[in-house]
């Protein structure tokens, strides 16, 4: 059973850092593309960071300079948060594209989804 797995949500202050963590569990045998997104209460989800297979990387304009993505390894990519305001509180999630076997087959998935809150 395959499953994205996000970790390393939690509550800091304005300016303060913190890194999410999206990893493949189970059978998975690598990450293609990953994107990176929030949803704040009342708010549309929206688009935070995204990396290629290849490695492109793309941001919002509301994170740029602030937030990276990169991968860890073939199964993990982070997105390392700094100098975090109190309007990037919001539930982050991730959504990639697992490899499921070394023929290249491949199933879109989500994470469950972290917390992220910053107080001002």
């Amino acid at each position: 059973q395959v499953q994205l797995v996000e970790s390393g949500g939690g509550l800091v202050q304005a300016g303060g850092s913190l890194t999410l963590s999206c990893a493949a569990s189970g059978s998975a045998v690598g990450i293609n593309a990953v994107d990176w997104y929030r949803q704040a209460p009342g708010k549309q989800r929206e688009l935070v960071a995204g990396i290629t297979r290849a490695g492109s990387k793309n941001y919002a304009d509301s994170v740029k300079g602030r937030f990276t993505i990169s991968r860890n390894n073939a199964i993990t990519v982070t997105l390392q948060m700094n100098s975090l305001k109190p309007e990037d509180t919001a539930v982050y999630s991730c959504n990639a594209q697992v490899r499921l076997d070394v023929w290249g087959r491949t199933h879109e998935y989500w994470g469950q989804g972290t917390q992220v809150t910053v107080s001002s």
